[in-house]
C-alpha cells in the first residue's frame, strides 16, 4: 500500500523558517531579525537573546536534546559537533537553557579540519558563528536523536575563513554591490538588493547494499577500480527517463518526504542515462540557502538509502565504460523587488540593462576562465569532464541562435534591431496540440549555456559543494560589473555609454561563444585555435588560485585574501594527493589479498584439468591455451602491482603539497591504470564463482 503523503503540511514542518519566526517571535525581534536577514547589518544581542529561546523551545517540542553549529569545512562536507540545551540547577539538577551568546558563536577545534597552513597544530581555537539568512532545522541522526542544527560559517581565531560558505556570503555581497549600482544607472531606484540564486540538479547512483559491501573499491574509495564491462550498459537508452524500479521509487518516496519536511523543494526525479543512475533537482532558492540543501540533500541521499539496504554513490565517475555523475549548476540573479537581470525578455534586442549585464558575463568567463575551471576541480571529475558525457575541460559559453543573432547585428551593424522568435510548434497530430517553441534549442555539450533566463554551468561535480563555483562566478561577475558601473556612473549619457560598452565587450569576448558539439575533437582544436585554456586535471587547474590576477580580483571584492587562496591551494593538493593514495592503496589491497589468491586457485584447478584430460589422451588445447592466457595476464598483474607499490611509497615519501599531487597524478595513477588492465582481462577469464568480488552486472543490474 502506498504512504499517502500531505506536501503542504509537512514541507518546512522541521526548519524554524520566517513562518514559524513570525508566530513564535515578539513582533519587534521579528521585524529586527528579518531587516539583517534582507539587507544585512550586525544583530543586536537582545534579539540573538531572545531568538536563541524560541528556538529552543521550538526544537525541544520537535524532541531536540541538543543543538549544533552546522559548517561546512574544507572537507567539501558538513561537520557538527551536538551540545545539550541543559544547565546544572544549585540543587544537582539541571535545566534547558540556551542563550543568545551560544546561539551566535561556538568553539570546535580550529586545527584538525584541513586549513591549508592557516592553523596550525597547537593552534586549536576556531570560531562558528550564526548565519541568519539560512534558517535552522531539526535534523535526525543515525541513532534515532533529534538535534537543532544551526548553520554558521567557520574562521580562524585570526579571522581567516576556514569554510566554504563565509566566501560564499561574501561573494554574494560584492556582486549585489556592484550589480546595484548597474540597475541604478538604468534608474531602478526602489531595488535595494541582487541575489543570485541557484537551482543544482543532483545526479547519483543506487547500488545494493549487500553487493556493495563486498567492493573493497567502493567502501574506501567511493567507486570501482576494477571491473570488467557488463554484457549490457547504456548502449540502448532504455534506462535514461525509463520506468522507475518500484525499489527506488521507494526509495525517492522517502527521500522526497525527508527533504521536504527540512524545507527542500525537491520537484524534479528520473533515471539518468547509466544504469542504476538516477537524478534530483529542486527549485531554484537562494544561493546560501541552495548551498546549505545541497549539501542536505547528498546527506540524506545517503541516509535514506541505508533504510532500503541501498548505498547512494555520488563519486563522479563510479564506474568505468558508462556515465558518471555531476552537478548542474543552474545560476541566475535578480533584484529584491523581484527582477530577474537575466531575463531577455520577448524583445531582448531592446533590452541594453540585460545585453550589458550579458556582455558583462561573457567578459567575466573569458578572462577568467581557469578560476571558473578550478572551482569544478575534483579528483573525480577528472575522469568524467570530456569524457562524451560531461562538458570539456574546456570554458565556452552557449548562447543559442537567438541572442547569438542579436550579438552578431551589434557587432556587424553598430544595432541590433530584431531577435528572432520560436514561433509555433506543429507535430503532425490532430489529437495534439500546437504550442509556442522556445526561441532556441538547448546544449548539453556546452560547460555554461544560456538556457531562458539562467546559465547553467554543467562542469560541477557529483561529489562537490557548489560553494566553490558560485563564489567564483559571483566575483568575477561582480568584477565586470564594477567595471561597467564605473563607465556608465562617469557618462554623461548611462544609456548610450552602455550600449557602445556592450559593443565593445562582445566584440573583445565573442570567442568565449560556441553553440556547437563541445564532445567532438574539432571543439578541441578550434579552441585552442581561439587561445582558450584547455585545463585537463585538477593538479593544473589549482595554480590559478595564487597568480596576482586572481588575489587581486578576491581582494578587491574583500571575498578571500592572498593567504586565503594559498590556504585553499595546499588543500586542493593534499586532497587529490590523499584521494589518489586511497585508491592506489586499496587497488594493491584487493590485488594482493583477493585477486591473486582467486586466480591462483583458479589456475591451479585448470592445471589439474589439462593434466587429467592429457593423461586419458584427449585434445587439452583449450584448457592450455586458457592457462596460458590467465598465467600472461597474472605475470602482467603482479609486475604492475610491484610498480605501483613503489611509486606510492614514493609519492607517500614527498613533503612538498604540490609536488607530492604531481607525482601522484605523473605516476601513481598512471601505474593504476596498468594494473586496472589485466586484472579485468582476468575477470573476464576466471570462473565467476572464484572471482572474489561482484562484477559490474551484479552491481549496476541488482537493484
Amino acid at each position: 500500500m502506498v504512504k499517502k503523503i500531505d506536501v503542504a503540511e509537512i514541507f518546512g514542518s522541521d526548519v524554524f523558517d520566517d513562518a514559524t519566526m513570525k508566530e513564535r517571535l515578539p513582533k519587534k525581534i521579528y521585524k529586527e531579525l528579518k531587516q539583517t536577514i534582507s539587507v544585512g547589518g550586525e544583530l543586536d544581542s537582545h534579539v540573538a537573546e531572545v531568538v536563541a529561546n524560541a528556538m529552543k523551545d521550538w526544537a525541544i517540542e520537535k524532541g531536540a536534546t541538543h543543538y549544533t553549529h552546522w559548517f561546512q569545512p574544507l572537507t567539501g562536507i558538513t561537520a557538527e559537533k551536538h551540545d545539550a540545551f541543559i544547565s546544572p540547577t544549585d540543587d544537582g539538577g539541571v535545566i534547558l537553557e540556551f542563550s543568545g551568546k551560544e546561539l551566535i558563536k561556538g568553539e570546535p577545534d580550529g586545527s584538525s579540519f584541513p586549513s591549508g597552513g592557516l592553523r596550525a597544530t597547537f593552534e586549536a581555537r576556531g570560531y562558528t558563528a550564526w548565519d541568519c539568512t539560512s534558517p535552522a532545522f531539526v535534523h535526525e541522526t543515525p541513532s534515532g536523536s533529534t538535534v537543532l542544527c544551526i548553520p554558521t560559517i567557520f574562521c580562524s581565531y585570526t579571522g581567516e575563513a576556514l569554510d566554504k560558505k563565509t566566501p560564499l556570503l561574501r561573494s554574494m555581497e560584492a556582486l549585489s554591490v556592484q550589480a546595484l549600482r548597474i540597475v541604478r544607472a538604468f534608474g531602478d531606484t526602489e531595488a535595494q538588493k541582487v541575489t543570485t540564486s541557484v537551482g543544482p540538479e543532483q545526479e547519483y547512483f543506487l547500488v545494493d547494499r549487500d553487493t556493495y559491501n563486498q567492493r573493497e573499491d567502493l567502501i574506501f574509495a567511493g567507486r570501482t577500480l576494477f571491473g570488467a564491462p557488463a554484457p549490457k550498459g547504456q548502449e540502448l537508452d532504455d534506462h535514461y527517463f525509463g520506468s522507475i524500479k518500484e525499489r527506488v521509487s521507494s526509495y525517492m518516496n522517502d527521500l522526497n518526504e525527508e527533504l521536504w519536511k527540512l524545507g527542500v523543494t525537491a520537484k524534479t526525479q528520473h533515471n539518468e542515462v547509466a544504469p542504476a543512475q538516477h537524478e534530483l533537482a529542486p527549485i531554484y532558492n537562494t544561493t546560501n540557502i541552495a548551498t546549505d540543501h545541497n549539501q542536505l540533500i547528498m546527506e540524506t541521499m545517503k541516509k535514506v538509502a541505508l533504510r532500503h539496504n541501498l548505498v547512494c554513490l555520488l563519486h563522479e565517475k563510479p564506474f568505468a565504460g558508462i556515465n558518471g555523475s555531476g552537478k548542474h549548476n543552474n545560476w541566475s540573479m535578480s533584484t529584491d523587488t523581484g527582477v530577474n537581470l537575466l531575463d531577455p525578455g520577448v524583445t531582448p534586442h531592446q533590452n541594453k540593462q540585460f545585453l550589458l549585464i550579458l556582455s558583462a558575463i561573457l567578459k567575466a568567463v573569458d578572462e577568467y576562465a581557469p578560476l571558473l575551471r578550478e572551482s569544478a576541480a575534483n579528483p573525480g571529475n577528472d575522469h568524467r569532464l570530456g569524457a562524451n558525457e560531461a562538458p570539456p575541460a574546456i570554458i565556452s559559453i552557449f548562447l543559442g541562435e537567438q541572442l547569438e543573432d542579436v550579438l552578431n547585428q551589434l557587432c556587424e551593424k553598430g544595432e541590433a534591431t530584431s531577435s528572432k522568435v520560436g514561433g509555433k510548434l506543429d507535430v503532425g497530430v490532430s489529437t495534439v496540440p500546437s504550442f509556442m517553441k522556445d526561441a532556441t534549442d538547448r546544449n548539453r555539450t556546452s560547460p555554461f549555456a544560456f538556457t531562458g533566463n539562467k546559465f547553467e554551468f554543467r562542469m560541477v561535480g557529483s561529489t562537490a559543494s557548489i560553494a566553490d563555483p558560485n563564489t567564483v562566478l559571483n566575483t568575477i561577475v561582480a568584477e565586470t560589473l564594477r567595471q561597467a558601473a564605473d563607465v556608465l556612473e562617469a557618462s554623461d549619457d548611462p544609456i548610450m555609454a552602455a550600449h557602445d560598452l556592450t559593443k565593445k565587450w562582445i566584440g573583445e569576448h565573442i570567442r568565449i561563444i560556441f553553440n556547437g558539439n563541445g564532445y567532438s575533437e574539432e571543439w578541441v582544436e578550434e579552441a585552442e585555435r581561439r587561445g582558450l585554456p584547455n585545463i585537463k586535471n585538477m593538479v593544473d587547474a589549482l595554480g590559478c588560485l595564487t597568480e596576482e590576477y586572481a588575489v587581486e580580483l578576491f581582494e578587491r571584492h574583500k571575498v578571500m585574501t592572498r593567504v586565503e587562496l594559498t590556504s585553499r591551494q595546499e588543500v586542493g593538493y593534499e586532497t587529490y594527493a590523499k584521494a589518489i593514495n586511497i585508491e592506489a592503496r586499496t587497488m594493491i589491497d584487493m590485488t594482493k589479498k583477493e585477486i591473486i589468491p582467486a586466480v591462483i586457485k583458479y589456475t591451479t584447478t585448470v592445471a589439474q584439468s589439462v593434466a587429467a584430460v592429457k593423461a586419458v589422451g584427449a585434445d587439452a588445447s583449450v584448457q592450455e591455451a586458457s592457462l596460458a592466457d590467465i598465467s600472461k595476464n597474472l605475470v602482467a598483474m603482479n609486475a604492475a602491482l610491484e610498480k605501483l607499490e613503489a611509486a606510492t611509497d614514493k609519492a607517500a615519501s614527498i613533503e612538498e603539497p604540490k609536488a607530492q599531487a604531481i607525482a601522484y597524478r605523473d605516476e601513481v595513477f598512471t601505474t593504476m591504470s596498468e594494473l586496472r588492465e589485466p586484472a579485468d582481462a582476468l575477470e573476464m577469464l576466471v570462473d565467476k564463482s572464484v572471482w572474489p568480488f561482484p562484477t559490474y552486472g551484479d552491481l549496476l543490474f541488482n537493484v
